[in-house]
Order: C-alpha cells, then structure tokens, then sequence
C-alpha cells in the first residue's frame, strides 16, 4: 500500500509495487513525481528526512537536512546588511540535502534502478503534468511572491499568469536533472557541471555558497537513532533534531496526563492540546538545532522532571503564557508512505519549506531551490544561530507509531510549522478516541501559534466562542491546515488499512 498527497505519485508508487518494487523503490519514485507535480510544496531542491521500518530490524531514521555555506556566519552576512532571513533571501538558501539522501536510501535499501523509478517523474516533466485543483489554488495564492523571481515566473506562471486545473505544465530542465541523478547518482547533482552552473546563479544572487559548499553536500546525508516516546502504551519514533518531531514527543507526554476520552467536551481537548503546544513551541524555538549543537537535549525534555514541570503549568479554565522549564522568559511540505508486499515500512517527508521555497529558480538547471535556512537565528549564542556548515532547526518530520499490540503506522502530518501539533492530535485521535485513519484526518484542525490560535472554518462556532472565553486569541483561516498520510499494519492479519488527507489531491491504494 502507499499513500501520498498526489495521485500521480500515488500511481507511480503502486506501479512500482506491483512489478516487486519494495517500500525504498516506491517511496523514492513517489517523491520524484511529487517534485515535478507539486512544485510549490517539494522539489529536488530542498531537503527530506525518513523513518525506515524494515520487516526484521530496528527502525532507522535518515537525516536528509543540508547545511549553510562554509562562509555563513552572522558576521558575514552583517557585513552585507542582512538584519533577517527571509523566504525569498538568497541566504535563506541552504545547500539542498534531498538528493544526498535519496541516493543514501537507495543504495542502502533499493531494489530497482533509479532510471526506473525516476522515469514517471521525468515523462512529467517533459511532457507535462495537468495541474490538478489544489495545485492550482496554491498557485493563484502565491502568484505575487513568484513574480519577484523572472525565472521562476517564466516556469511556473506562464503568460504571467497561475495555470488554472486541468491546464498542462511542462518543466524540461528539471526533467534533465532527474535523468542525471539516474544516471551518476548524488554526483550528478552535487558535482560536475550543474553544481557549478547552481554554485554561479547563487553567488550572482550575493549567496556565500561555493562549489565546496556543493561538493560537500553529495554526502550531506546521514543515517541516525530515531528517538521516542511512549504514549498510553504506544510508541512514538521521530527523527532527532534538527528536526522538531522532539516538540511532537512533548506535546504527547504532556497530553498523558490529562484525560482526552470521546466524552470530553471538543473545547476541552482543544484547549489542552492549544497549551500544551505552546509549551512544547517555546522550548523549539529555544533550544532545537543541529543535533551536533544540542547535545544531551532529546533526553533532557523528555525527562520526567521538565515534562512533570510543564504540565503542572497548564490551567484547564484559562489559556497562558508559555516559559520554558528552567522558568526564564524567551522572547509548505509533501508527505508519503508505503508498506510492501514483506512488511517493510517507510515514512519520507520532502520540503521546499515556503510555498516555491525560495522562489529563487536557476534557468541553466531548473532546479528551484528551497528557504530552509529561514529557519536560523542571527543572534550569536542561540543554539540555532547561522554557522560554518550547520544545518537550521526543521518543520519536517516524518512519523511511525508502534502499537501496543506490536503493530505499525507510518504515518505524517504536513503544514508547515504545524506538523508536530498536528502529529499529537491526530494519534490522540486514534488512541484516546478510537477513530479509524481517515476520520481522525477529517476532524476540524486548531494550531496554537505564534500568539495566536487558528483554527479551520468548520471549527463549531460555540466551541471558537468557548475557546475565546477561555482567554484565547481566535483566528479562523481561510483554507486547509496541512495534510496527512497514514498506513496502519495489523500485526495479526497483515491487512493494511490507508487514508489520505482529503484536504490534498492525493490517494491511498493498495494491492
């Protein structure tokens, strides 16, 4: 079975599975398409992190983050005047780690040649793709923003203007990269002519970036322990940081201890998860990093003392001002996963980050590179401070839950920053409430953020207006809040059971 956010990458995927493909092959020709078909959300530009679950052996995360230029620091770039690291700043550019790691993954655990599993994506890319409904209402909102980059308006808005759905997009050059990476594998991307051609675009853009910066990235990626957490009986793998899948492992633990049955009343589940994400958000924001700079966290905020601290601190009447354990103050993503015809699983989640990333297209490559880097610091001491080759704080996480009857559920959740809130509600759905896959998705969707919590238009009225009471600062959002995928293993039968988030385009099919 594979579900993804795309029915052309659910089709390439299942296609794969069906000629004896395993989970790597489809997931990894899945994530191709969805680069060429979902262009605003992930690309080969941009970075990818994943939980592999084989059949017979321990769960392996793989880190597919990049890292800064080796001549990124706060005081190169204060040289230039840069006071922010916004969306579409060339410094928001990190080197791309996506490739590196598919690569990695492939041929640690493929089965079929990437000119195989690459060649959908490619027929997309030159032959052109319909551009389906979703797609076409994430262009026309971010059609302002691509109009500051001319190469990337030329691609993606032709004529000057958003394809509308059922409109055909070609994108020839990217067809191009994903025959070289077929080809020559990570070398073909990080070495040779592309990498000098994408090293020349960013540096006449004022980018630090140098061809060390690319040679370095061929093997950017690596693999790592996946950490975990228990929640009433089940487990919880996430990728460590630099990913944020450790606030996800907060928010649960500190969700255990309050009751979030089906007779609980929806402002009350709502309220709980609102502050308990705030709590989580604010140690993020603070101490998450490169794992090489945050040593000793992971173990530290799941510790009994710091989340025994935190949920002491949540008032069920009122909303409050989030402070991290110690008590001092603090001042756009595509998603799959597959499960073969052995019982290998994989959760992939690849980023461009922003909607179009950077907005920042090389014409000589076609490769659209994503804004990652947004998500460092400039202030020097801040364990996510911009360095020398270090990799920025990320949204991404893939997610894997082990039932306590053994079974297992790849599973993820897309949007942004609200991934790891978004993760705790939807398992809470599942476990407290016995929601299957596909009703747990559907539910109205709240996000504490930013001082703010937002919530979807089909959020009850009353419950807004109880929320508000409670001293919440309500914003009901125009559109979807992220997506998600899920695939659940019955360990006594072996039926799958998949569901795909109806706010998206895309599928869950199995054979």
């Amino acid at each position: 079975m594979i579900a993804t956010s795309h029915a052309l990458a659910t089709s390439a995927g299942l296609a794969v599975l069906a000629e004896g493909g395993n989970a790597v092959d489809a997931a990894l020709a899945a994530v191709a398409v969805q680069c060429v078909v979902d262009p605003h959300m992930t690309g080969i530009g941009g970075d990818c992190f994943v939980l592999y679950a084989p059949k017979d052996g321990p769960v392996r995360a793989l880190n597919g983050s990049g890292r800064a230029p080796a001549a990124a620091t706060p005081e190169a770039l204060a040289q230039v005047c840069v006071t922010g690291l916004e969306q579409t700043s060339v410094h928001a550019i990190t080197i791309p780690g996506a490739i590196s790691a598919w690569c990695l993954l492939h041929r640690d655990h493929g089965s079929l040649p990437l000119t195989r599993l690459f060649a959908p994506a490619i027929r997309h890319a030159e032959e052109g793709f319909p551009v389906s409904a979703r797609v076409a209402r994430d262009f026309a909102a971010n059609a302002e923003v691509l109009r500051g980059d001319a190469h990337a308006a030329a691609v993606f808005l032709p004529g000057d203007e958003p394809p509308r759905a059922g409109d055909v997009l070609r994108q020839p050059l990217l067809g191009e990269r994903l025959r070289e990476i077929a080809e020559k594998g990570a070398a073909g991307f990080y070495n040779g002519e592309t990498a000098e051609r994408m090293t020349r675009h960013l540096q006449g853009l004022g980018g630090l970036h140098s061809i060390e910066d690319f040679h370095e990235g061929e093997t950017a990626a690596r693999w790592e322990d996946p950490i975990s957490a228990r929640y009433r009986g089940h487990e919880v793998l996430e990728c460590g940081p630099n990913g944020q899948g450790l606030a996800a492992l907060m928010i649960l633990r500190i969700l255990e201890g309050f009751d979030l049955g089906p007779d609980v009343p929806l402002a009350d589940r709502i309220h709980l998860q609102a502050e308990a994400t705030k709590l989580a958000y604010h140690h993020r924001d603070a101490l998450i990093a490169d794992p090489d700079h945050s040593v000793g966290l992971v173990d530290l905020l799941l510790s009994d003392e710091v989340i025994d601290t935190l949920r002491a601190r949540i008032d069920p009447a009122r909303a409050l001002p989030p402070v991290l354990w110690s008590e001092p103050e603090h001042k756009d993503t595509i998603y799959l996963c597959v499960v073969d015809a052995e019982g290998n699983a994989i959760s992939f989640i690849n980023s461009i980050f922003h909607a179009f990333g950077s907005t920042r297209l090389d014409p000589e490559t076609g490769v659209l590179f994503h804004s990652r880097g947004a998500s460092f610091r400039l202030e020097p001491g801040h364990p996510n401070c911009i360095g020398p080759r270090k990799r920025p704080m990320h949204t991404i996480i893939p997610g894997m839950l082990r039932d306590a009857d053994g079974g297992l559920m790849p599973f993820g959740v897309m949007g942004g920053h609200y991934q790891s809130a978004g993760q705790a509600a939807y398992l809470s759905a599942i476990i407290d409430r016995g929601l299957d896959l596909q009703a747990a998705m559907e539910e109205p969707r709240s996000f504490a953020f930013d001082g703010v919590l937002q919530v979807e238009a089909t959020m009850p009225a009353e419950v807004c207006e109880e929320l508000a009471r409670r001293g919440h600062k309500i914003s009901v959002i125009d559109g979807p809040t992220g997506g998600a995928q899920a695939i659940r293993i019955n360990p006594e039968t072996g039926v799958l059971t998949g569901a795909s988030d109806s706010r998206k385009d895309g599928a869950a099919l199995g054979l």
